[in-house]
C-alpha cells in the first residue's frame, strides 16, 4: 500500500467510513497529532528526518517531517527502510523462545552447555549464566564497546570476537542474576546458541519462524552486507564539525544485539503478534513478560521493557540507536495500541533534546489512544 505524501496520512482498513467513528477512529488522529508535532520539534532540534506511525486496532496513521536523503531532499517516507539498532533484541528473544516451545532448548540452560569456551575469562564463567540471563541483562557480562571506527566496513567482527572483548573490559564484579545491567553482549551470544543449537545462522532461523511467518518483507537481519536496498531513510553522525552518511554501517559490529533493518509497518507488526501474544505459546510469552527491575524506572523482560506511562497505561517499550538511526516503539498489553517512529540521525549519545522531545511526543500520543 502506498501512502499519500502527507505531514499525516491514514490509512483504514476494513472499515465502512459510513458507520461513524468508533472508539479507536477518534483516537487515532488526535494521537497522530501529537506524534506529528513531537517530529516537528525534532525537527527543529536538528534531526534530518523522522517518520512515524500510530495504531489503535485496524485503524493506524502515518507522520512524516524533513528529508530522508539530505544530498536530494526528499521527504522522509513512513515506507521507509532504516536500521532498528537494539529493537533486534526482541527478535532474537522470540527466536530463542520459539526454539524453546520446539523442545530444543531450555532458556534455563547455561550458556556453556551450548557454548563451552565461550565465556571463560577474567572470573567469567559460562557455566554459571544461563540463557535467561542473557535475555534479562542480569549475566553481569560487560558490554564490549565499539567507537565510530568500529562501525566502518574496514574489518569483519565474529561474535567470538565481541565476547571477548567485553570480557577483557572487567573482571566479574557479581553473581549472575544479582544485578541488572544492559549488554549488548548477552544477545551476541544469544545468536551464536541460537546458531549451536540449530546448526543454522539466527538470520535463517528469524526468516523461517519470524519474517515468513508474520509476512515482515521488509525485514532482514544482514550478516556480510553491509547495504540497505530500496527505499530506505539515510542515516547521519554526527564527527565534530563533520556529518557523516553511515547508511552503510558494519553490520558485523553489532549481529543479533542490533543489526536488523525493518520498516514503521513491520517493526508494528511484529511487536503487536509478540506483545500481543499471538507469535509465542502461552508458556513463553509468560517468560517473555517476566521482568527484571533494572532501576531506571522501567522493568526488562526478554528484548523488552515495561513501562509505566503518565496516564496509567502500560506499555512495552524498546528503542534502537546505531549510528546515524534511533528508533522506538510503544506496544499495549494486548497488542492492539501502538506507536512507533524513527529518525535518520544519531551519534551513540543518549538523552539528546531530539530524543527527549520525541519520546515526550510519542507517549503523548500512545496515552491518546
Amino acid at each position: 500500500m502506498k501512502l499519500k505524501r502527507l505531514g499525516v496520512v491514514a490509512a483504514v482498513c476494513g472499515i465502512s467510513l459510513g458507520m461513524g467513528l468508533g472508539t479507536a477512529e477518534a483516537a487515532v488522529p488526535d494521537a497522530a497529532a501529537a506524534l506529528k508535532a513531537g517530529a516537528d520539534q525534532g525537527i527543529a532540534d536538528g534531526y534530518p528526518g523522522i517518520i512515524g506511525m500510530v495504531r489503535d486496532g485496524d485503524q493506524a496513521q502515518y507522520i512524516q517531517a524533513g528529508v530522508g536523503d539530505r544530498g536530494t531532499g526528499v521527504p522522509a517516507d513512513p515506507e521507509a527502510k532504516f536500521r532498528i539498532g537494539s529493537n533486534t533484541k526482541a527478535f532474537t528473544a522470540a527466536t530463542v523462545l520459539l526454539l524453546e516451545a520446539d523442545g530444543l532448548l531450555s532458556i534455563d540452560d547455561t550458556v556453556a552447555k551450548w557454548l563451552p569456551n565461550a565465556v571463560n575469562a577474567n572470573g567469567h564463567d559460562g557455566s554459571k549464566i544461563t540463557i535467561r540471563q542473557l535475555l534479562n541483562h542480569t549475566s553481569n557480562l560487560p558490554n564490549y564497546t565499539m567507537n565510530i571506527d568500529g562501525f566502518t566496513t574496514g574489518r569483519a567482527w565474529t561474535a567470538q570476537q565481541l565476547v571477548d572483548g567485553a570480557l577483557r573490559k572487567r573482571q566479574s564484579n557479581a553473581q549472575p542474576g544479582e544485578k541488572w545491567e544492559y549488554t549488548n553482549t548477552n544477545y551476541v551470544l544469544a545468536g551464536m546458541i541460537i546458531r549451536a543449537v540449530t546448526g543454522n545462522e539466527p538470520a535463517a532461523e528469524m526468516k523461517t519462524r519470524i519474517f515468513d511467518r508474520l509476512g515482515l518483507a521488509d525485514t532482514a537481519l544482514p550478516t556480510t552486507d553491509n547495504n540497505i536496498y530500496g527505499n530506505h531513510l539515510r542515516g547521519y553522525y554526527l564527527a565534530g564539525p563533520f556529518i557523516l552518511d553511515m547508511t552503510v554501517t558494519n553490520v558485523s559490529a553489532t549481529q543479533t544485539a542490533g543489526a536488523m533493518v525493518s520498516t514503521l509497518d513491520d517493526l508494528a507488526t511484529f511487536q503487536r503478534a509478540l506483545v500481543g501474544g499471538t507469535l509465542l505459546p502461552p508458556a513463553q510469552q509468560a517468560e517473555l513478560k517476566t521482568t527484571v527491575p533494572t532501576g531506571l524506572g522501567p522493568d526488562y523482560g526478554l528484548g523488552l521493557m515495561r513501562l509505566n506511562t503518565a496516564c496509567g497505561r502500560t506499555a512495552w517499550y524498546h528503542n534502537g540507536a546505531v549510528p546515524g538511526y534511533f528508533s522506538f516503539h510503544l506496544t499495549s498489553e494486548d497488542g492492539a495500541k501502538q506507536v512507533v517512529e524513527a529518525n535518520n540521525e544519531n551519534h551513540l549519545i543518549s538523552g539528546t533534546p531530539g530524543q527527549s522531545h520525541t519520546g515526550a511526543a510519542a507517549e503523548k500520543a500512545f496515552c491518546a489512544l
